[in-house]
């Protein structure tokens, strides 16, 4: 059974999950007799399986290429690899000596999620149990944390997913914004038998990202709330260990590096997970997630205890199945940890589960015909391989549409009169429009993001300062030196989602200089930018709400707001228009140079 909420908030916080998830999440065992517990050393080995970010991945199929997944390392993606690689550590440690768990982002991020939030809404009277819950309930998954793409689709989409699942939805940190009590379980407590000694009690904290207040406003605002994950950790770990935890797990959607994308919006650190680890005692492993990186283990010292905490984040789609082997011995009437190591499996070594394919074939095929449907024609094939390093049609193509369907939106208002500018990034680098006939699937590839649309507004000095904070993306490069375009985007690990194209604008990027003294030749209409000139800025919610961290534009005056997502925008604006000419739309207006010479 799904964890009642209603159940748990009339229960306490310390005591009430407990209760509620103790038939849904623990394995029923009696405890040994006392001589049999103290008649001499004991040990005993479990293992925790954990996944992360799986973003809506069942089959090992890319929905926007409509082929089987495969990327330069020849990765296979899905949660149907997971099952094969969850059976055989099954089979070897023995199945009541696992658990399986996962970090969040689970919803959102294929076709097939978004088919079953927002074409055949499981949330519809009679509708369809999604598709990741029953990937999920039939692996056999023993909790999962929230993540903050859990959000996206709004708060009764999460709730009604959170139903169809056989284990609980955990976020210690999610919290009701006018009660300030859990919104959802906190944790769960899971019991393995043992061959010898009492029950080993596994407690399973769950913490979500504090982002989704950023990220996520318009359907969480005075809502829900989410505070740190330290200072929410610190509050339930001694709590677990006074029920009598054996064990704590944290499963955290929040990255291990210590920063974050929102700045100082939020008091709180959004990848916290090694923080967390070092200052709150009584944690033996986390499971990361977020930040869609490989770390099979890294070991922080807490500093309260000296003891190494071990975390572990398995790379996203279902690409690595983490494993955390546990070592205990039982003295002095408990169990305690003895040791903890940590890797991951990649799921590119087997087969998919035939039991999980079987199960979502039709949602499968239904979702395929979806994304085939032919929308309209291209006169001309577009790619977007060198968006992130030159302007290109491809991505004019979005940022053509958001401007004009804001014009569109503010016409006949006050605002009407102003010109309209648009930002967009290079979402996917495969992403492409061909020459013919274009279905649904090539234009959602353009923006593989649920992002909406809003339209803020901006002077010519802030829009100078919101290009150079994203000129920082660029590896800063000397004139004279050799140029690899793999090797020159990407500075300091800014991803491709965190630079910004502003359509409207002529200007050059000099990346020979430091980072703020990039933007030359800005201009609009052949003419220098006014420094007090207004423009209207089309803009995704991400970046309105501070994703990134850009200057400005969250404290700038909202125009417009759009809840319709952008892709389902590029998509009716090619069915209305029947034809995608980019001659119509695509100009170069920024290149990188040195020294006033172009580096393309």
């Amino acid at each position: 059974m799904a964890f009642d909420r209603r159940t748990f908030l009339g229960t306490t916080a310390a005591t009430g999950a407990a209760v509620a998830l103790a038939g849904a999440t623990s394995t029923p065992a009696a405890a040994a007799p006392q001589d049999a517990q103290e008649s001499g050393p004991r040990t005993y080995s479990f293992t925790v399986m954990g996944t992360t970010d799986l973003h809506g991945n069942v089959f090992n199929w890319d929905y926007f290429t409509d082929a089987e997944f495969d990327d330069k390392a020849h990765n296979d993606v899905g949660l149907a690899k997971i099952s094969t690689l969850v059976d055989q550590v099954r089979a070897e440690k023995g199945r009541r000596n696992t658990l399986l768990i996962d970090a969040g982002d689970t919803i959102q991020g294929t076709q097939l999620s978004y088919y079953y939030a927002k074409v055949d809404p499981i949330t519809a009277r009679r509708g369809p149990v999604h598709p990741m819950a029953q990937a999920m309930n039939a692996i056999g998954y023993d909790a999962a944390a929230l993540g903050n793409h859990e959000f996206n689709y709004g708060i009764p989409v999460l709730r009604k997913f959170e139903e169809q699942c056989d284990f609980p939805l955990l976020g210690a940190n999610a919290l009701d914004a006018k009660t300030l009590r859990p919104a959802f379980a906190p944790y769960s407590m899971h019991k393995l038998r043992t061959p010898c000694g009492r029950d080993v009690k596994v407690a399973v904290l769950g913490l979500t990202n504090p982002g989704i207040a950023l990220w996520d406003k318009a359907n969480v605002q005075g809502k829900m709330t989410f505070p740190g994950l330290e200072e929410q950790a610190a509050k339930y770990v001694p709590k677990l260990r006074s029920m009598g935890a054996d064990v704590v797990i944290v499963s955290a959607h929040s990255g291990s590096s210590g920063t974050s994308s929102y700045g100082d919006q939020l008091p709180y650190v959004e990848n916290a997970a090694a923080l967390v680890a070092e200052q709150v005692p009584g944690i033996d492993a986390i499971l990361v997630g977020h930040a869609h990186t490989e770390i099979p283990e890294y070991r922080v010292k807490n500093r309260a205890t000296g003891k190494d905490v071990v975390l572990s984040e398995p790379l996203k789609w279902g690409q690595r199945l983490t494993l955390f082997d546990f070592e205990l011995t039982w003295a002095k009437g408990r169990w305690s940890v003895a040791k903890v190591a940590a890797k991951v499996l990649n799921s590119n070594a087997v087969a998919e589960d035939k039991k999980i394919t079987r199960l979502l074939s039709d949602e499968h095929r239904k979702v395929v015909a979806y994304v085939n449907q032919v929308i309209g024609t291209s006169t001309q094939a577009m790619s977007s391989a060198e968006g992130p390093v030159k302007d290109v049609a491809i991505i004019d193509l979005i940022n053509h549409v958001q401007a004009e369907t804001v014009k569109g939106a503010l016409a006949g208002s006050e605002w009407a009169a102003l010109p309209v500018l648009s930002q967009a990034s290079c979402f996917s680098r495969t992403a492409a429009i061909p020459a013919g006939q274009v279905t649904i699937r090539d234009a959602a590839g353009l923006y593989p993001f649920e992002n909406t649309m809003e339209a803020r507004l901006l002077t010519g000095a802030q829009l100078k300062d919101y290009l150079e904070y994203s000129a920082r993306y660029f590896v800063r490069t000397a004139p004279g030196d050799a140029v690899d375009p793999a090797k020159l985007t990407n500075s300091e690990g800014v991803p491709d989602y965190n630079y910004d194209a502003v359509y409207g604008l002529a200007y050059d990027i000099d990346i020979a200089q430091p980072v703020g003294s990039r933007i030359t030749g800005l201009s609009f209409q052949g003419k220098p930018v006014d420094p007090a000139a207004q423009f209207v800025f089309a803009v995704n919610n991400y970046r309105a709400s501070g994703g990134g961290n850009f200057p400005h534009v969250p404290q700038a005056k909202q125009l417009w707001a759009n809840s319709d997502e952008i892709r389902n925008t590029i998509i009716q604006w090619v069915k209305a228009k029947g034809t995608i000419d980019p001659a119509q739309f695509a100009s170069v207006d920024w290149r990188l140079t040195r020294a006033g010479v172009s580096v393309f």
